[in-house]
């Protein structure tokens, strides 16, 4: 697969010629941060994983300043940043729903042998590996505990 930083440089390319000024900005603070982390790394090429950790985070960062603009009421900023999220997801891999979630959650429930919500690091670590930048930690958090407090009860 096609590292990415050069696939965000030809959608700069191209979002370029389209006079596309809003999406050129958010490819820029892509590939600034890859590159941020490259040099970190000592400018070691990162792996896919590495890149979808910096991808998942400006996602993250854009999802949480747009939930702060509507909670004080600035859906203008709001819309912006969800503009910006639509063009990081680009680079992430297909998100998973909830129903997706929660099989990935049984399975690792099942392979780990986890029994109550003692083991929900141990879930937890197995889980975030498999989805990386496919789900929201949150969410996974929220069903693994859902899971693993019902299978206590004898569920």
């Amino acid at each position: 697969m096609e590292p990415l930083l050069d696939r965000i440089q030809k959608e700069m390319t191209t979002a370029m010629k389209a006079r596309d000024a809003e999406t050129l900005s958010t490819l820029r603070m892509l590939k600034a941060a890859l590159v941020e982390a490259k040099i970190a790394k000592k400018n070691a090429d990162l792996t896919e994983g590495e890149e979808i950790d910096v991808v998942a985070r400006y996602e993250k960062k854009r999802r949480e300043t747009m939930e702060e603009c509507r909670r004080l009421g600035r859906e203008d900023l709001a819309t912006k940043e969800e503009r910006e999220i639509a063009v990081a997801r680009r680079f992430l891999p297909e998100a998973l729903d909830e129903a997706g979630v929660r099989e990935a959650v049984a399975r690792a429930i099942a392979a780990t042998g986890a029994a109550g919500p003692r083991d929900m690091g141990r879930v937890m670590g197995v889980l975030m590996k498999d989805l990386k930048g496919r789900a929201d930690g949150g969410v996974v958090n929220r069903i693994v505990k859902e899971a693993l407090e019902a299978k206590a009860a004898g569920g």
